[in-house]
């Protein structure tokens, strides 16, 4: 019978954000599946798929624990039970494990060697299920310790660490779901709730102000968003009434100017070139959001895995 423990690893507390970011179950199970096919795939004719490296293994009872071996704010426990029941759910075997939970998303860890969960079950659940919940693990908590990193830096700024849609095919909202555990907010999900009027739709409707004109006539009631890199292109966005300015890859100085004349007319979002290194400097310009593109297109892996107990 699965299982889940209850409290902590004794690390330092949760991000801020964390207590209230709600689970994606659905995408969990998505990837869960997904992951699990890629290594078994199915046999076709109703049979089991095997493993044949662990077909051996039968049905022995193991115990193995999970660990992170760096400082990380996790993410991806919630996919660990989605992906033992894929395993087990392809081997053809009953899913019967325990799972006791010693960390949860957002948590962070600051001992290198933390044990994040323990697992009893089958050998050949565990083997199977090993390397798609270290994957998930790893880099779901990589872009949640990125999040967090980015979210430090600008402290005590009042400006918002935002995602984009700059993410890996097929995990968006897994992705957007780590980036709440790091503290970070989501922009648009899609392209579906919300209007982004880019450079691309400017030139292709002759100017900024038919572009949103279109725009709007199609979806009147979406919060709109106009792309701008100049302060002159900034002064036609806010003469169209649009909620939010984009401010691409503006300079500090031109930034601070652009905060100052859309103040009390629309919030302003600084994007493009944005790292660690200078993030608190964008900040400082005053800027509501911040946009960085990096958190889920190149936030590195955490080292996590699967250490045998018996």
């Amino acid at each position: 019978m699965s299982g889940a423990g209850s409290g902590g690893n004794g690390e330092p507390g949760r991000t801020a954000a964390a207590a209230g970011v709600s689970v994606p179950a659905a995408a969990f199970d998505a990837a869960a599946q997904a992951s699990v096919d890629e290594d078994l795939p199915p046999a076709g004719d109703g049979r089991p798929t095997v493993d044949p490296t662990s077909a051996w293994a039968g049905d022995v009872g193991v115990e193995v624990a999970i660990v992170c071996r760096e400082e990380a704010v996790v993410c991806g426990m919630a996919g660990l039970e989605p992906v033992l029941h894929a395993a087990a759910a392809r081997l053809g075997m009953r899913p019967s494990w325990r799972l006791d939970v010693h960390a949860r998303d957002g948590d962070r860890v600051g001992r290198p060697g933390s044990v994040l969960c323990t697992l009893q079950g089958s050998a050949r659940i565990v083997l199977a299920a090993e390397r798609p919940m270290l994957n998930m693990l790893g880099h779901l908590s990589g872009v949640a310790t990125l999040t967090d990193r980015f979210v430090r830096a600008v402290q005590g700024s009042g400006a918002v660490v935002r995602d984009t849609r700059k993410t890996t095919p097929g995990l968006r909202q897994l992705e957007k779901y780590a980036v709440r555990c790091g503290g970070g907010a989501n922009h648009r999900m899609g392209l579906y709730d919300a209007l982004l009027v880019k450079d691309n739709h400017i030139a292709l409707a002759g100017s900024l102000a038919e572009a949103v004109d279109r725009a709007r006539a199609g979806s009147p009631d979406l919060p709109l968003e106009v792309e701008v890199d100049s302060l002159e292109q900034l002064q036609e966005a806010l003469a169209v009434g649009c909620d939010l300015v984009l401010l691409d890859n503006m300079t500090a100085e031109q930034t601070g100017r652009a905060v100052a004349l859309a103040a009390g007319i629309a919030r302003t979002e600084a994007s493009g070139r944005v790292t660690l290194h200078n993030v608190a400097d964008v900040a400082a310009t005053g800027v509501d959001f911040i946009a960085v593109g990096a958190l889920t297109h190149s936030a590195p892996s955490v080292d996590v895995g699967l250490d045998w107990r018996r």
